[in-house]
């Protein structure tokens, strides 16, 4: 009998890498594995995470901002990024969620948007996990139009006043300064908000059956006074946080495919051991049509996010594509996920293997950072020409 190989295999996706590449995706793996594997089940059934301690694990790993030139980051290639947020995922779309916030959402918008003395004050101690970011976009009735925003910054003298709510914000409760953003007389602003600021506020959000090894929360700005340099400079109008959304996207397009692969190990696993009518579940045709298909899916995504990631690296990368690598990379994965909860039987809704679980979390994947509809009407308009939002 032929020996098995594992889907990546059938696509020779190693050999697209290089061997710096290999080492970084090698290197998160084995801190995946060891130290975080062994107690995510346990979180997302507690519905909670020892956020801090993660941060400063992440940051000695050198994963925060990884993407990112300078201030402490390790500046890698996009690819690199990109396969390190696929390993994080194969182990919880909650632990990517932590690194994609802080890395591409809150770290990027200091770095591309921010001064310089806002980047000397906040980068390193990012970079480090010493200091953890969120990003204050989505408002409870402003989620796929953030134009619709109702948070206000208003000018008093040299001072800034922000008012107004964030919703379904990442790290919220636990970060120590918050990119957020509002609408002012000159269009929408940026301001870094230290969480210490009077009239700031950040509940965290229970009763989640998503991303539950994750800390989400809501932004309640009462009144919050920012001296004027609290503004990122450089970032005037969407086109600011739109271009955040971008970068963390993009480690979504790799993301996905880890929770995706990890759900297809476990139920060719389980398949191999489990025998049905006293044969192995996987001599069955039925069952290795269901894991041919999603073999071809999960090696077609990754070849997709490698295309997508070396155009990054290119400069090639605008946000069409990134909206083609999301919406068909998550949309796939949550398939996979599903599938494989159907070759697992009763076993695959419990914790004890992890398909129901990432099944769950790429429910929420599959519509934040851009819902599938919107990253559809997004290709549509690159299509034909045709703006269908409004």
């Amino acid at each position: 009998m032929a020996s098995s190989v594992h889907p990546f295999e059938l696509f020779a996706i190693d050999g697209l890498l290089s061997d710096e590449e290999l080492e970084i995706q090698r290197t998160v793996r084995t801190m995946g594995e060891r130290e975080l594997r062994p107690h995510v089940a346990d979180w997302f059934e507690e519905g909670q995470i020892p956020a801090r301690d993660l941060a400063k694990r992440l940051g000695e790993l050198g994963v925060l901002g990884m993407h990112l030139e300078g201030y402490g980051c390790a500046g890698t290639n996009a690819v690199s990024y990109g396969l390190a947020c696929l390993e994080l995922e194969a182990v919880d779309s909650g632990l990517r969620s932590l690194v994609s916030v802080q890395g591409s959402l809150a770290m990027y918008a200091i770095w591309k948007y921010g001064s310089e003395e806002q980047k000397q004050q906040w980068l390193p101690g990012m970079a480090a996990g010493d200091t953890i970011g969120c990003f204050g976009l989505t408002e409870p009735d402003a989620g796929s139009d953030p134009g619709s925003m109702r948070t206000t910054a208003k000018r008093q003298g040299t001072d800034w006043v922000l008012s107004g709510t964030k919703m379904w914000i990442t790290n919220g409760s636990v970060a120590d300064v918050a990119v957020v953003w509002a609408r002012t007389d000159e269009g929408v602003r940026g301001f870094l908000v230290p969480t210490d600021t009077p009239g700031f506020s950040a509940p965290e959000i229970k009763k989640k059956l998503s991303l539950r090894a994750s800390v989400t929360s809501e932004l309640v700005l009462d009144g919050v006074r920012l001296p004027a340099d609290a503004m990122l400079p450089e970032a005037r109008g969407l086109s600011g946080p739109l271009g955040c959304l971008n970068e963390a996207r993009f480690g979504i397009i790799f993301g996905a495919l880890g929770a995706a692969r990890d759900c297809l190990e476990t139920a060719l696993s389980y398949a191999a051991g489990r025998e049905v009518f006293t044969r192995s579940l996987a001599s069955y045709q039925l069952t290795q049509q269901k894991l041919a298909d999603m073999t071809l899916e999960l090696g077609k995504g990754m070849l997709l996010a490698l295309h997508l990631g070396r155009l990054k690296d290119a400069g090639e990368l605008p946000p069409e594509r990134v909206s083609l690598g999301k919406l068909n990379n998550v949309r796939e994965a949550l398939d996979i996920a599903r599938q494989c909860r159907t070759i697992l039987g009763a076993n695959g809704i419990t914790l004890e293997y992890p398909v129901i679980r990432h099944a769950n979390n790429l429910e929420s994947v599959l519509t934040y950072e851009g819902t599938s509809e919107v990253h559809t009407l997004v290709i549509g308009r690159a299509l034909t020409g045709e703006a269908a939002f409004r």
